[in-house]
């Protein structure tokens, strides 16, 4: 059979995306797998697919990784999944809502950026007794729709991401699930950089939106800088994230403000 899809972008993070809203499109593992491969089929991060919603939204999100595995979450994704709806009836909406695994989230149309009211973070650890060799830095960790662990650097550019990722995406601390691994460092007040080991790709993303939540909150509670945060990310691009703080370390209205961008569509056989 042939599969429509589009090609989209979030600060570099790409994705596949299908309007499933018939629900007669059906891939498994291998098949999303097949398509997120770079040499030998579209090429994605991960795969986003539009299903009509359940419990009032206005869509369900669903979201697989690049190895054919299903996430509760992904913030680039979620914007580039709000940008897509938006543009599937005749009038633009400025914003809309979607179901995930993570709970129902709202893309609102900021110009050319797409803000997302993200879920509220939960199981946030200062200072983890997490170490990995050669890494001379404390691990954090948060779940801010899925697990992130942060390690503030000082040499963000030199560090060796894809050994010391994979090397915390996969240790017991964080076992069965594993995590995304993130390594962050500040360039001035309310500014970061970040580089982020993704799970499920299991290699370095140019950008992870729920990793860029995760670090600016844990950059927060470190140094006292208010809301918003500025994120720099390997793509290129400079995201926003804003919050609430309402405890010691608990947060709402936390958002997430950046491009999402088309770059083309098409059909492949399946």
């Amino acid at each position: 059979m042939l599969l429509h899809f589009y090609k989209m972008n979030g600060a570099g993070n790409d994705f596949i995306v299908i309007d499933n809203r018939d629900l007669q499109t059906n891939l498994d593992t291998e098949t999303i797998e097949a398509l997120c491969d770079r040499h030998r089929g579209i090429g994605a991060d991960g795969l986003l697919a539009v299903e009509p919603a359940e419990k009032g939204a206005d869509y369900k999100f669903r979201y697989y990784n690049a190895d054919g595995g299903e996430a509760e979450m992904c913030g680039n994704g979620a914007r580039c999944f709000g940008r897509f709806t938006a543009h599937l009836t005749e009038e633009v909406p400025d914003k809309v809502t979607f179901e995930t695994i993570a709970g129902t989230l709202a893309a609102e149309m900021i110009g050319d950026d797409v803000r997302i009211a993200m879920s509220e973070p939960k199981d946030l650890r200062l200072n983890t007794p997490t170490r990995v060799s050669g890494l001379d830095a404390d691990v954090h960790f948060v779940n801010t729709g899925v697990p992130h662990a942060v390690a503030f650097v000082d040499d963000l550019d030199n560090l060796d991401v894809f050994n010391h990722g994979r090397d915390i995406r996969r240790h017991a601390d964080f076992s069965p699930a594993g995590t995304n691994a993130n390594f962050a460092k500040a360039l001035e007040p309310g500014h970061i950089a970040i580089r982020t080991y993704e799970r499920g790709v299991d290699d370095e993303t140019l950008a992870c939106g729920t990793g860029m939540v995760a670090c600016a909150l844990i950059h927060h509670l470190l140094s006292g800088d208010p809301s918003p945060i500025k994120v720099d990310v390997e793509g290129g691009d400079t995201l926003e994230i804003g919050f609430e703080k309402t405890g010691d370390r608990t947060f709402t209205n936390v958002t997430l403000t950046g491009p999402a961008d088309f770059v083309f569509e098409g059909e492949i056989e399946i």
